[in-house]
Formats: C-alpha cells, structure tokens, sequence
C-alpha cells in the first residue's frame, strides 16, 4: 500500500526554530477529501507552534559589565609537591605530632605570620614547640636547603 508521509520534527538553527512534518496516510485516505483537510488543517496549526514572531523586534542585549582581568597565573611549585608527597606528608597529612595539615588555615594562619626565614629555619633545623615537633628536614637527612624550603612554600600557599 503506497503512503503519503508527512515528518514532524523540531530543529533549533541559529535561535530559529524549524517545524517539519510528516504524517503517514495511505493513498486511499488521502483521496478522501475530509482526511486531506483534516491532514492539511493539522499541519497549519502544528506548524505554527514553536514559531517566533517575526514582527516582534529582538530586545537589545543588556550592557555586560567588563570582566575583571584574570590573575597572573601562578607557576606551580611542582618541587615542593613533590617533596611534600614523598617526606612531609608522612606527618602533615595526618597531623601526627602537631604537624599542622596543608590547608588548615587556622593551624598554619599564626605560624604563616612569623614569617618564611623562620618558618624555614624550623623545617631545616627542627623545632619543638607548643603544638609539637618538628624534625630536622622531615628527618630525612638527604632533602637539600632548596628542596625543603620548596615544601615549606608548598604547605604555605596550601594554607593561605
């Protein structure tokens, strides 16, 4: 049996929206006159749903405020992090013996404020205070002056 086929599908194109059709009717009830007004009637009004008015004119973008220029971008303290995995965290992860955690702004916050020369020289040197100790480099004996210092900056920028 031949069919005459009339496709209905919406398409967004450029804030336009396009209605296709389709219907499928045999060829016998397309001869049918009622079934042919019935069919083109259908279409007529289900083509005009979606439709923008044309007449209508586009409201004017509001004004965008300029946005604020980026930060510079921070170069990433790849030597530090990878110290602080390899040594620091055994402690500073965890906390153990009052090592204050990386991005604990509270713990870091008074001890960020004595500054990095002592901060560092407590690192390498060692330190026993209130809070805890603080083993000469980590205890690990091999990490170079740079090498620590790298990892304090690392806890440090976590902890601002």
């Amino acid at each position: 049996m031949q069919s005459l086929y009339i496709l209905y599908e919406k398409i967004l194109l450029s804030n336009v929206v396009i209605d296709i059709y389709v219907y499928s009717i045999s060829m016998k009830d397309a001869m049918n006159k009622s079934t042919l007004l019935l069919a083109t009637l259908s279409l007529a009004l289900l083509s005009a749903c979606g439709q923008k008015d044309a007449a209508a004119p586009a409201a004017a973008p509001a004004p965008v405020a300029a946005p604020a220029p980026a930060p510079a971008p921070v170069a990433e303290n790849t030597a530090g992090k990878s110290v602080f995995g390899k040594v620091c965290a055994m402690c500073h992860a965890i906390g153990a013996a009052g090592a204050p955690k990386p991005g604990d702004k509270a713990d870091w916050g008074p001890r960020i404020a004595q500054g990095m020369d002592l901060l560092n020289k407590h690192a390498m040197e060692g330190f026993t205070g209130a809070k805890g100790v603080m083993p000469a480099r980590g205890a690990s004996t091999t990490l170079t002056d740079d090498e620590v210092k790298a990892a304090v900056a690392y806890m440090v920028d976590q902890s601002r």
